[in-house]
């Protein structure tokens, strides 16, 4: 290659490292500040004879991922408290994520506004990237799909 071949690939290095460290400083500058992305992780194991991952499928959902633990960090006066959030699966159909919430006899929701807007509105903006929430009832075989649009 010669002593101008080995220039030009330090060149194109050097071009390449800059190009890769002006992004990262542009998208670090831009990111507004307090911004916490949730990365959620493989989540729990999904079980193929469970009746709310059978539910979804049957309606044209694919399951992606079991039962997540988000933990929430709490300071109340200077007092650190822990809690947790559960999603319980995470599902796609045509492209569009969903978060997956499953009914519970001890925690009935309260299908009006403000009853599903305390419920189910802390989940939309957990991870904003998701399409919405669905809301399964494998029992009473019922699929309730909640989209928030919050400030309009």
């Amino acid at each position: 290659m010669g002593q101008y071949g080995d220039w030009f690939i330090m060149l194109i290095g050097g071009l390449l490292l800059a190009f890769w460290l002006y992004r990262a400083f542009y998208r670090w500058l831009h990111t507004p500040q307090g911004v916490n992305r949730l990365k959620l992780g493989k989540g729990g194991e999904l079980d193929s004879n469970d009746d709310n991952i059978l539910f979804l499928e049957q309606a044209g959902y694919e399951v992606l991922s079991g039962k997540h633990r988000v933990p929430v960090g709490i300071d109340l006066d200077g007092e650190p408290l822990g809690s947790r959030l559960y999603i319980d699966y995470i599902a796609e159909q045509d492209g569009a994520m969903y978060i997956v919430r499953t009914a519970r006899d001890r925690m009935p929701i309260d299908w009006t506004g403000s009853g599903v807007r305390d419920k189910l509105l802390v989940y939309a903006l957990l991870l904003p990237e998701c399409s919405g929430v669905l809301y399964v009832d494998a029992k009473e075989q019922t699929l309730k799909k909640i989209v928030f649009y919050v400030g309009e």
